[in-house]
This record gives structure tokens, C-alpha cells and sequence, in this order.
């Protein structure tokens, strides 16, 4: 199937899943994970109108994003370790995976050294999985208010990632408790704005976070394909 064919099915996919549920199809926006493909595939994946590009690992798309950067918006989705934050700060407009208070610190240091205010979502782990990064849902709230003291930090959204499971009806939870979590989070005013966004739904289970109101799917094998 090519890449064309891909796209067309998923958009499909998108369009039922936001059917079923009463959704505009505008509120749901695709993230092509180019993590395992070349840089030749990501510029097609561009070149085919899929213009939000996620990667997880800055050696990885340090070439792609040297090549391709002035093309659509590029999301780093992966584990962040502090010491790396140098390297894709300002190259990212979106930073999904902010799950603790040294890297906010380390976030805010540089964004204020470039004069500039980065986008995060905050990665909650809904599941508990030892296995996942993310912050307990128990410590959440906490969390955000400490982060709702840095200026060069702003929030857009939460994100997480569900268990594999065979069925994928089975992660409904996790992605219903993530969209709770936002909305409780606006409730509490934590945020002197709305938080929006919803980064939840890969490959297996984007149908049923859809469902339960993501607003960015990740989607790598799926709608981008795997190289030989």
C-alpha cells in the first residue's frame, strides 16, 4: 500500500472514529512518527500534505530536521532527558513528553536564555505501568502548579500513552481518565488560560482515543509506513 493509499485509509478511520462520537473532524489532527524511516520517506511524507512530523530521539532526526525544519511543524514525543534539552529546544514547536520538574526547570533555563516560550504537554502516566515515563496521576496536580510558575512554559496539553493491549477498546480508560485529568485541570484554573489538547492514540488504538477526544494522534507503521 503506498503512502497515498495509507493516508486516504486513516483519514477514513478518522472521519468514522469522529462520526461515532459526535466530533468535528477538524478537532483531530495527525502526527506522522517518521522515527523509523529515512530522511528520502519523511520528505515524502511531507511532500504527501502530512505536515505535523513526531520524532523521539534528537540523534536520530538531527539530519531530517537539518533537511526538512522550514517544512510543517516538528513535535519531539519522545523521553526527554535533561541534558539533551539544549538540542531541541527551539527546533520543536511542540514538546509532548514534560513529566518532571527538573526538565521544566531546565525547559524554562533555556527558553529564557533564547527569549522565547516553549510549547509542552504534560505526560501523565494514567496506567501506572512501571515500564511507562510520566507523572502519577496522584502527584498531577501538584506538578502543574509548580509548573504554572514558569514563564517560559506554556501548556497546550496532556499526553499519554496506553498499555498494548489485544483489543484496543481495552486502553478506553486510559485515554477517558487523560481527557478527565484536562478537564479537571481546567476546573482548578491552574492555568490562567484552557488547556486544549489531547496527544493520545498511536498505530493500534488511535480509533478509541479518538472517541474519547484526542486531538493529536500519533501515528508511525499505520499511516507512515516501515522501511525494509
Amino acid at each position: 500500500m503506498s503512502l497515498l493509499d495509507r493516508k486516504e485509509e486513516v483519514e477514513a478511520r478518522v472521519a468514522a472514529a469522529c462520526k461515532r462520537s459526535g466530533r468535528n473532524e477538524n478537532e483531530v489532527k495527525l502526527i506522522a512518527v517518521t522515527k523509523y524511516v529515512s530522511l528520502d520517506t519523511t520528505k515524502s511524507v511531507l511532500d504527501a500534505g502530512l505536515l505535523h512530523i513526531g520524532e523521539n530521539r534528537w540523534q536520530d532526526v538531527k539530519p531530517k530536521w537539518e533537511a526538512l525544519h522550514e517544512r510543517g511543524t516538528w513535535h519531539f514525543i519522545g523521553h526527554l532527558q535533561t541534558n539533551k534539552v539544549k538540542d531541541v529546544i527551539g527546533k520543536f514547536a511542540y514538546i509532548h513528553s514534560l513529566d518532571r520538574i527538573s526538565l521544566a526547570k531546565e525547559l524554562d533555563k533555556q527558553a529564557a536564555a533564547m527569549g522565547i516560550v516553549v510549547n509542552c504537554l504534560l505526560q501523565v502516566n494514567v496506567s501506572g505501568e512501571e515500564s511507562k515515563y510520566g507523572i502519577a496521576p496522584e502527584h498531577f496536580f501538584h506538578f502543574a502548579t509548580e509548573v504554572s510558575g514558569l514563564k517560559h512554559i506554556h501548556i497546550t496539553g496532556l499526553m499519554a500513552m496506553a498499555p498494548y493491549e489485544m483489543e484496543a477498546d481495552a486502553t478506553r480508560p486510559v485515554f477517558r481518565g487523560l481527557r478527565e485529568l484536562r478537564d479537571r485541570l481546567n476546573d482548578q484554573r491552574i492555568f490562567p488560560y484552557e488547556i486544549t489538547e489531547l496527544s493520545m492514540g498511536m498505530s493500534g488504538d488511535f480509533e478509541v482515543a479518538i472517541e474519547e477526544g484526542a486531538t493529536w494522534v500519533r501515528l508511525g507503521t499505520v499511516l507512515v509506513g516501515k522501511e525494509l
